[in-house]
Parts: C-alpha cells; sequence; structure tokens
C-alpha cells in the first residue's frame, strides 16, 4: 500500500507542475495530457514524464510544432504518446 500511496503522490504533484508551468500553451497542453494520462502512469511513465517536465517549455512547443525534432535521448514512450495527443478547447 506504501507504493501506491507514493505513486498517487508523485501523480498529484507532476499533475500541479503540468499545469502551472508559467506559459499559458504549455499549461493547456500538458495540463490536459496530464489530466487525461497520469492515472494510469505506473513508475517508468511517471519517470519519463518527470524528465518532459524538466525540459523548458519553449523547446517542449517547438517539439510539439515540428519546429525542431526530438533529441533521441528525450524521445521515450511517454513524449510519443504527448506529441500524439490532441488538445480538446
Amino acid at each position: 500500500m506504501g507504493e501506491a500511496l507514493e505513486l498517487e503522490t508523485r501523480r498529484k504533484r507532476l499533475l500541479y507542475r503540468s499545469v502551472y508551468r508559467g506559459n499559458k500553451e504549455n499549461d493547456i497542453l500538458l495540463g490536459q495530457f496530464a489530466r487525461a494520462h497520469i492515472a494510469e502512469f505506473g513508475a517508468v511513465e511517471l519517470d519519463q514524464y518527470e524528465r518532459l517536465l524538466e525540459v523548458g517549455d519553449n523547446e517542449i512547443f517547438d517539439w510539439v510544432a515540428g519546429r525542431v525534432p526530438v533529441p533521441p535521448e528525450a524521445d521515450t514512450p511517454v513524449l510519443r504518446r504527448f506529441l500524439a495527443f490532441r488538445v480538446r478547447f
């Protein structure tokens, strides 16, 4: 039960970080993605998502817009899932 509680705490913290980044566009993109998927992420996916949140807003937005390719070290299943995600307005 301790591990489940730890994962839930991480999910809540990462959701908060997704919604309140400071860049409105990424707040929307990452916030909606996190709300839609974070509950199903296990420890490995949470690690990958946490690494994504450590990337700067401009860099993430450039990846989403296709302006620059994703560097190999950042290319994870969670990032690919994020890039395929469509925001609903």
